[in-house]
């Protein structure tokens, strides 16, 4: 079921999704050489919870970090870790949500460490540029194909792939609600958009093949042919105005 959320609720969400992206932003400030994942996590976690709010992702599904940071091939869900050294030329995916009376907001963000090759920045771009145009198409009287349309043809023709297994969502009261948002398919397929509701729009892009794999720990989900990904996610709520973007930092 999809849930509407009222103009009240939506301004309780906002306040969610403002941390969430404070917290992101804090975290990318840390992405430098010699930091580690588990370092990272820490800053988010603290930030959170400084606020009065909780990491929407501690424990989450048995989740042993309070962020997902994912390196290189690393797509989604990468467990922070003291062992996780980053060094230069790295591109660093941050997933971070946080819980604020009653609600989730929900934002990632590939950050460079350090100078990154012309390949990696490109990939970069590409993934921010194609959420940009999925948020786009997030205009009420749309369909969620729209959006997942827009997604992938502007990552293929520049010749990335999007991730199949792993799509967006929903998010409010719960972190994961319906509909799904693909970052793949049909234009005018999926879903009517409607005033109310809230989604997470987060292509996840691949530099070569789309194909993934998740690892023995359940979480960490890496590309199959060990090519760079990057991972970029804003909430956005559906208005009759158009898309409105919660998670920014101010």
């Amino acid at each position: 079921m999809i849930v509407i959320k009222t103009a009240r609720e939506i301004r309780k969400m906002q306040d969610a999704c403002t941390l969430s992206a404070r917290a992101l932003k804090l975290a990318g400030e840390a992405v430098e050489p010699g930091v580690s994942t588990k370092e990272i996590d820490t800053i988010v976690q603290k930030f959170i919870e400084e606020q009065g709010a909780k990491p929407s992702f501690l424990g989450y599904g048995g989740f042993p970090g309070s962020a997902c940071v994912s390196v290189n091939n690393v797509v989604i869900h990468g467990i922070p870790s003291k062992k996780i050294i980053l060094k230069a030329g790295d591109i660093v995916s941050i997933d971070v949500g946080a819980y604020l009376e009653g609600y989730h907001g929900d934002n990632a963000y590939t950050f460079p460490c350090g100078d990154i090759s012309k390949e990696a920045r490109m990939l970069l771009d590409a993934t921010k540029e194609s959420l940009f145009q999925g948020i786009q198409k997030a205009v009420a009287g749309n369909r969620v194909g729209d959006i997942s349309s827009a997604v992938q043809k502007y990552v293929e023709t520049r010749g990335y792939s999007v991730v199949r297994d792993f799509v967006g969502h929903g998010v409010g009261a719960k972190l994961h609600e319906e509909p799904s948002v693909p970052n793949f398919g049909t234009a005018g397929r999926g879903p009517r958009l409607i005033p109310g509701m809230t989604i997470a729009i987060e292509p996840m892009v691949n530099q070569g093949k789309y194909d993934v794999e998740v690892l023995s720990d359940d979480w960490t989900t890496v590309t199959k042919d060990g090519s760079l990904s990057a991972h970029f996610e804003h909430t956005v709520a559906i208005t009759p105005d158009g898309p409105v973007i919660m998670t920014v930092p101010d």
